[in-house]
């Protein structure tokens, strides 16, 4: 279990209170052969977090969510079978997926589920109500962010990532028009590339995220690749260099990049520094 962060490891800083949050990394075989697909929703400009951004599936931690992980008991430590729970429900929320559940068999009760959560049903009712159990092997714990103290967000999140395999069927994936005004499935490399085009935004997390992503064939590599690299959180920070300020993170987490400059439009391959050395 990490050890709770208080202060930043390179500037010794104090951390900002963060907001627990989770989201889910869903992947689905490719049916054109190639990379594995991966569900992207993005979010209404309006958001006060990522407004206008395509990014995964997920969402803060509720109470209802503890109070569901401190019921079910298990070996996992209270927050992290919370963020497990979290990742399940805003799924089910944003996308319409039941995924990282074992007994759904009918994808009626997924719509049925997805209203109730939307009335403000726990999941914890919702899966008593359909015969659900959270299956937390399901879930892959893929990585884990927080912002540092030098950004100066109005919300702050720590936000654990899982990987989850949907299959080779294509899940009827739907967007909720609440919090996300689309989605689509794409490999990592199509999303990067359609961000580098102008297509879609990205924020710093996702894209770090899908360029680690884009090294794998499939789910099993990724997830083999996962267990590789045990979950510690990453924490950004600002490098002055003599051709300005780049926002980076750490090696030893897994990434193949590991910087770009701030305020620098970042579509083109030579704004990123690639990790010299093996991830």
């Amino acid at each position: 279990m990490e050890p709770e962060l208080t202060n930043h490891p390179i500037s010794g800083e104090p951390l900002p209170i963060a907001t627990p949050a989770a989201t889910m990394v869903i992947f689905r075989a490719n049916p054109d052969g190639g990379a594995p697909l991966l569900l992207m929703v993005e979010r209404v400009k309006a958001m006060a977090f990522a407004g206008g951004a395509a990014v995964f599936p997920g969402g803060k931690v509720d109470p209802a969510d503890f109070d569901y992980a401190q019921m079910m008991g298990g070996p996992l430590p209270l927050d992290e079978a919370a963020a497990r729970l979290a990742a399940i429900r805003e799924t089910i929320e944003e996308a319409g997926l039941a995924l990282g559940l074992s007994g759904v068999s009918d994808a009626a009760n997924c719509i049925d589920a997805r209203a109730a959560l939307h009335d403000g049903e726990s999941l914890q009712a919702v899966c008593n109500r359909f015969g659900w159990v959270p299956d937390f092997e399901q879930l892959v714990p893929w990585s884990r962010w927080r912002p540092p103290a030098h950004e100066n967000a109005s919300r702050v999140f720590d936000t654990r990532f899982y990987l989850v395999d949907a299959g080779d069927t294509m899940p009827l994936a739907t967007v909720d028009q609440t919090e996300n005004r689309m989605l689509f499935w794409a490999t990592a490399g199509e999303v990067l590339e359609k961000a580098d085009k102008g297509e879609v935004k990205i924020i710093f997390p996702t894209r770090r995220n899908l360029e680690r992503l884009a090294m794998f064939g499939d789910f099993d590599a990724a997830a083999a690749h996962a267990a590789e690299h045990p979950v510690s959180t990453v924490l950004t920070f600002v490098d002055q260099r003599a051709d300005g300020s780049w926002l980076c993170i750490p090696e030893g987490h897994g990434y193949p990049v590991l910087g770009e400059p701030l305020g620098v439009e970042i579509g083109r391959a030579s704004c990123r520094e690639r990790v010299s050395s093996p991830v």
